[in-house]
This record gives structure tokens, sequence and C-alpha cells, in this order.
């Protein structure tokens, strides 16, 4: 099973390349699969690409559901 992670994109690293956060930890990942993606906004990242696009409300319950996964895995955020 795979799984892609919310991310929140904190800045731009090139012209398709980001770097944002999942929860604490940082992340790379590229651009190049989705169109007008700007710093602040929530994306989908699979395999360093970021996927999709989320709404605001979206992202907010997936990195809630992220953390209680960590959580029930004894693993923190």
């Amino acid at each position: 099973m795979c799984l892609a992670m919310p991310v929140r994109l904190e800045r731009w690293e090139g012209p398709s390349e980001a770097w944002g956060r999942a929860g604490s930890v940082g992340v790379s990942f590229r651009t190049d699969l989705l169109d007008d993606v700007t710093v602040g906004d929530r994306v989908l990242v699979h395999a360093g690409f970021a996927i999709e696009k989320l709404r605001e409300e979206d992202g907010a319950e997936r990195e809630a559901l992220w953390r209680e996964i960590h959580r029930l895995g004894g693993q923190g955020e």
C-alpha cells in the first residue's frame, strides 16, 4: 500500500521544486504535475511529487488524521 502525505508548501527551491513540512518533517518535492500551487498551499505528496492540491479544510483534516496514525503507532508526530 502507498500513502500520500499532506504537506504545506513553505518555499520554492527552483521552478518546479519545492520544500515543505509534513508535521515536523521537512520534505523536498516536485510540483510538475500541478498548476497554480503557491507558498502556503497544502498538497498531497507521493514518491517526491505533489499529486493533488488540497482545500484548506481538507488539508487540516488530513494532517489531523496523519497525527492520529502516528500517535496510535507510538511514534509521536
